[in-house]
């Protein structure tokens, strides 16, 4: 039998973390793009938000193989919950009209340009990021049982892999079919799938750090043999 959630000392700290950092990485410089010039390689053009998204993979792939997918599917609605409040909250606030003083009318313009995001570009990110966030638990919890719990960076990266690929590919077509040329749009989606797994390899040794913690302090280490992989469900 399942322990109740609330046996856990950290899991509740793992999901406040997990979307306090999708929501950043959606909200704070998700449509800026930035440049870097790489020696050999040249000028690099990125989304700004692909330094810190990739992060919540990386809380996907600690939750999972601690927790178990029922748990971290529980995590990863409650981020899609979020990232829907989000939305509705910032057009509600830009469809206010403004005081009629110079400095809301400045301020208007300043929220239009940061958080008037085309319902394309919102609905690609949360469609996104819900499946590549199930594909990366799922691939997650199989490797593991697998592979009989070893080989954790393996699993890491694979999963990210596989959940990264679903994730780039739905958000770029969705956002940017028809807008971008086809060339253009297969470039970028290339980029950043690369620069979103190349993290995960980069942070390999700190996900290794903080599994064995939590699985030290929690007494967990869960194997997915018989799990409901219905991503539709809310239970543990």
């Amino acid at each position: 039998m399942q322990r109740p959630i609330a046996q856990y000392r950290y899991y509740d700290f793992v999901m406040a973390a997990f979307v306090t950092v999708l929501l950043c990485s959606n909200l704070i410089g998700a449509a800026k793009a930035a440049e870097v010039t790489l020696p050999v390689v040249g000028t690099i053009s990125f989304g700004a938000g692909v330094l810190f998204f990739p992060v919540s993979y990386i809380f996907g792939d600690v939750l999972t193989e601690v927790y178990g997918y029922g748990r971290d599917r529980r995590v990863i609605w409650a981020g899609f919950g979020a990232l829907i409040f989000a939305a509705v909250m910032s057009t509600v606030v830009l469809s206010l009209k403004p005081a009629a003083d110079p400095f809301n009318s400045d301020y208007q313009t300043h929220l239009n340009a940061v958080f008037g995001n085309t319902p394309r570009i919102v609905a690609g990110s949360m469609i996104a990021f819900w499946c590549g966030s199930f594909v990366n638990s799922y691939v997650m919890a199989k490797m593991k049982v697998r592979m009989q719990g070893r080989r954790l960076w393996m699993r890491t990266i694979g999963s990210t892999i596989c959940g990264e690929f679903v994730d780039s590919s739905l958000f770029y077509v969705i956002a940017f079919y028809g807008i971008w040329s086809n060339r253009q749009l297969l470039s970028v989606i290339v980029a950043q799938y690369v620069l979103k797994t190349g993290w995960e390899v980069v942070m390999t040794p700190v996900t290794y750090k903080v599994v064995a913690f939590l699985k030290r302090k929690e007494n967990e280490d869960y194997y997915d043999r018989g799990t409901d992989f219905n991503p539709f469900k809310l239970s543990a």
